[in-house]
């Protein structure tokens, strides 16, 4: 898994205030990975944290019981991307086999995304980004 960038998506309560709060650390907005309800941030080479709003998080499958408030925090999704759709597949049936809870599969024209939690209900969600 040479190369891999690595993603981590957390909802928040307001991505314009979670948006100020990263740019005060010195972390570097992505402007073309973000938009209106997502901001995306690079945090080292290839790692990105990727702050949507709890609307949004909510529309990406699988996830309506992980959301929580400021108060009770949220299970995180952990993303990342693999060197293709095969590879996504291949990867998610493993962790079906190994006793993971699979979820949904997006099949967006710009990429293939799947989900599963592990055995401890930590969220991932492999993708391949088409060419």
């Amino acid at each position: 898994m040479n190369g891999m960038s690595l993603f981590i998506t957390c909802p928040v309560e307001s991505v314009e205030r979670a948006t100020a709060f990263y740019t005060a650390l010195g972390w570097t907005l992505n402007e073309e990975m973000s938009a209106e309800n997502v901001s995306c941030f690079a945090i080292a080479p290839e790692q990105y944290i990727m702050l949507g709003s709890r609307e949004l998080y909510a529309s990406v499958g699988g996830t309506e019981d992980l959301i929580g408030t400021p108060d009770t925090p949220s299970k995180i999704t952990i993303s990342f991307d693999l060197a293709s759709q095969e590879a996504v597949d291949d990867l998610v049936e493993r962790a079906g086999a190994a006793g993971g809870r699979i979820g949904d599969t997006d099949d967006y024209p710009f990429m293939y995304q799947r989900q599963f939690d592990d055995l401890d209900g930590y969220h991932y969600s492999p993708f391949f980004m088409k060419p």
